[in-house]
């Protein structure tokens, strides 16, 4: 029982890692130039190391692409079919006897609530697995018409070397699609998480997905944010920083 639930556990943090990754890569890149095009002053600065703004950007770019490889491709070690075949097919991880057990090595004072936290530990069925699965099947559909070919002959390898064929390829693409994807990602991840730590139906819960929102809300500091959010924040704080030193000390 424990090796299953340490196979589960490992690989739902791989998944974590994984997704928390090309997050971080799309809303860093897309915050940037969404800054940069609306400020002329910190578009003045960046164009100061032309260099190293050109890497950055090359760099966040090939790593979501890389990255997003290895999570729908079928050939991936650490793909998001495996973390769903391993719940489905070992439900017994999520077993009320083990998620008990679990409670209770995790608070020291377990006795005084959990009998009444029980009650509504949710049990996954083959038909939330089934449900989970055709969302899978939906982003990867979207990624294999849009995205594969991006990662595999321009990215991975130098198949492509045409401008009109790259343009061809990059013209399939939209940002609104990939944020959707990629928060579709980490909802799947937060599903399954508190599926097993906290006994919750894996539904997919609302997330903030658009930069554009993200940039003008207003979050109470006491409030848990996801890590869309969190890069975001710190991209428009990061070139605030920036813009806010003294000329002769950047130039």
């Amino acid at each position: 029982m424990k090796d299953k639930e340490d196979i589960f556990t490992h690989e739902l943090e791989v998944f974590r890692t994984e997704i928390e990754s090309a997050i971080r890569c799309f809303y860093t890149h897309v915050t940037m130039n969404a800054v940069l095009a609306e400020d002329k002053h910190k578009l003045e600065i960046v164009n100061r190391t032309p260099l190293f703004w050109i890497t950055t950007s090359d760099a966040l770019h090939a790593s979501l692409f890389i990255t997003l490889g290895r999570i729908f491709d079928q050939d991936s070690n650490h793909n998001v079919d495996k973390i769903l075949r391993i719940a489905q097919t070992q439900t017994v991880i999520f077993a009320k006897e083990g998620f008990k057990k679990r409670l209770r090595a995790s608070s020291a004072n377990a006795d005084e609530w959990i009998d009444e936290y029980m009650k509504h530990v949710y049990i996954p069925t083959a038909i939330d697995f089934r449900r989970l699965r055709k969302y899978v099947g939906k982003y990867r559909k979207i990624y294999e018409k849009a995205y594969r070919d991006i990662r595999r002959k321009i990215i991975a390898h130098k198949e492509l070397s045409n401008p009109d064929d790259i343009h061809a390829l990059y013209a399939k693409t939209n940002i609104p699609e990939m944020q959707k994807l990629l928060i579709f990602l980490n909802q799947l991840y937060q599903a399954l998480w508190h599926l097993y730590y906290n006994g919750y139906k894996p539904v997919l819960r609302r997330m903030k997905y658009s930069v554009k929102r993200m940039r003008r809300a207003e979050i109470p500091q006491w409030e848990s944010r996801h890590v869309q959010e969190h890069v975001v924040d710190e991209t428009v704080k990061f070139f605030q920083l920036l813009a806010s030193v003294p000329k002769k000390q950047v130039s």
